[in-house]
């Protein structure tokens, strides 16, 4: 793996074992950033975090932070846990169940007196909205105030980097959305590399500016968290973070002036953005976002319609809520053109399953990825 470049604050990570759990990870994350790291479970996401905590030691790589250098197995360095300075939030937040919520946090804080131990302690639970329940035990907390707890002793340690391990699985889901809102507002009131590891990519994308992607072990795209999502560099990334449109098609041309690249898909041209890293006559995948799709009314015309306009037979029209969700096979095509459109406006058009329909595939929406 290539150099990861060095920036003040920040966090530099790149990792390779193969076994127990193979992991070739390479990513920065800088001070005032919170980096999401997402994949499916067994991955290799929470192995990443306890090599960073040094509570795993991987075959080879380098990690540093802040300037100091945790881990370098080419010069034989690798820094015990307990002098890494790292704030770690497990999945089942490990608080001391005979300690109270204030107890539990002074007895991460180190280097003063008692009193000024208490002070600090209120002072982070404070941060955490938890004033008023210093005195209560864990079991005397709900998941939220445990978590919340969990993560005012992490920073209790003064550290150099946030780590958050699924730190919203123990708890209901109405709660998991409040805390995530908690979790934004504390973010802005940190000057430290923020590491989340998640596999639900709705929690990544609120909450992170950046992410990793992780399957198998292997980071496949990090990037911000729009690049990855709207632009993954692969296939395997494209169908990790659930894009459900992906196609293959060949470049036909290129027109400069009118920057727009021109791709075959069957006996259909569709336009989009140009793009001259592939060679006219090269095959390739291609994909487009369901919120890149725009459904033709019926009846009703409108200029935006001509953009790249596909015709196709209603093979699903499932009503999930306030949206449903349409399948549209295109004659040709193995794999339907997926797309979400509110109810209303499906009930409108009187989507049904047999009937053919119109939509059209914006150009800007459209990216193209090697085969």
């Amino acid at each position: 793996m290539a150099e990861t470049k060095q920036r003040p604050g920040a966090l530099h990570v790149k990792v390779q074992q193969k076994s127990p759990i193979p992991l070739t990870v390479e990513f920065t994350c800088g001070a005032h950033e919170l980096l999401a790291i997402v994949g499916p479970s067994g991955g290799g996401k929470s192995t990443c975090l306890r090599a960073i905590a040094g509570l795993v030691r991987p075959d080879s790589g380098k990690i540093t932070c802040n300037g100091e250098t945790w881990l370098d197995t080419d010069a034989g360095i690798n820094v015990p846990t307990h002098r890494r300075r790292v704030g770690f939030v497990f999945q089942q937040y490990g608080l001391f169940p005979h300690l109270s919520a204030r107890e539990n946090v002074a007895a991460a804080i180190s280097g003063t007196g008692k009193a000024a131990r208490r002070a600090k302690a209120e002072e982070l639970l404070d941060k955490v909205r938890l004033a008023g329940l210093e005195e209560r035990r864990p079991h005397e907390l709900s998941g939220g105030q445990q978590q919340r707890v969990a993560v005012a002793r992490a920073l209790a340690r003064e550290p150099s980097v946030l780590l958050l391990d699924e730190p919203f699985s123990a708890v209901d889901e109405a709660t998991r959305k409040r805390l995530q809102l908690e979790m934004l507002a504390l973010r802005k009131t940190l000057s430290i590399p923020v590491l989340l590891v998640t596999h639900h990519l709705e929690e990544a994308s609120l909450l992170a500016g950046h992410m990793c992607l992780i399957h198998r072990g292997r980071a496949l795209q990090t990037g911000t968290t729009f690049d990855v999502l709207q632009r993954p560099v692969s296939t395997d990334a494209a169908r990790l973070i659930g894009e459900p449109n992906i196609f293959e098609g060949r470049i036909a041309e290129h027109r400069p002036r009118k920057k727009q690249t021109i791709i075959s898909w069957g006996p259909r041209t569709l336009e989009v953005a140009l793009n001259r890293d592939f060679a006219v006559g090269a095959k390739v995948k291609w994909l487009v976002p369901m919120s890149e799709i725009i459904l033709h009314r019926r009846n009703r015309p409108s200029r935006g319609e001509r953009e790249n306009p596909v015709e196709g037979v209603i093979g699903e029209c499932i009503e999930v809520g306030d949206m449903t969700r349409v399948t549209l096979r295109v004659e040709g095509e193995a794999n339907p053109v997926q797309l979400l459109v509110p109810t209303h406006t499906a009930r409108r058009n009187k989507l049904a399953l047999g009937e053919k329909a119109r939509v059209s595939l914006l150009a800007e929406g459209i990216h193209l990825m090697a085969r």
